[in-house]
């Protein structure tokens, strides 16, 4: 029998900066929409079409609570993760839905400049996903392509 795979790698802007929610027995949850952009030729005006996609990113615990400390609406960032529907009811009765990704890896490709003045390298989760610290790495060469 064959498995199945939902895995998602994204490279975009944040559209906003990172809104934490805190939980009871201080679980947290961060949320922050991500845009991509697709670039292309119109064939019949040759005029260049840029289009944007927006991605609803969700990132859980330390990872949110790293997110929410270095990044902000603009930065570029690499994410990888798992598409995940869902629905509720709100408060007017009605039925919504949405799609998110569930953020489970990711790296930071704004250089940001350091208290001193200096760019500091990007700042990278680390793969085992343990979230305890960011690894300080060159972002370019962690990429899978």
């Amino acid at each position: 029998m064959a498995g199945t795979l939902n895995k998602v790698m994204l490279i975009g802007h944040l559209g906003d900066d990172v809104k934490m929610h805190y939980f009871e027995g201080g679980n947290c949850i961060g949320r922050f929409p991500l845009a991509t952009n697709e670039v292309y030729i119109n064939k019949q005006t040759n005029e260049k079409i840029t289009s944007t996609e927006w991605h609803n990113l969700v990132v859980r615990n330390k990872a949110a609570e790293i997110c929410e400390k270095y990044l902000s609406k603009g930065d570029k960032i690499y994410v990888e993760g798992r598409i995940k529907s869902r629905q509720w009811q709100a408060e007017d009765g009605s039925t919504k839905y949405t799609t998110e990704i569930q953020v489970t890896e990711f790296t930071f490709l704004t250089v940001k400049k350091d208290t001193e003045g200096n760019k500091s390298m990007p700042i990278s989760e680390p793969k085992n996903n343990n979230f305890d610290a960011p690894n300080e790495q060159n972002a370019v060469n962690d990429l899978p392509f």
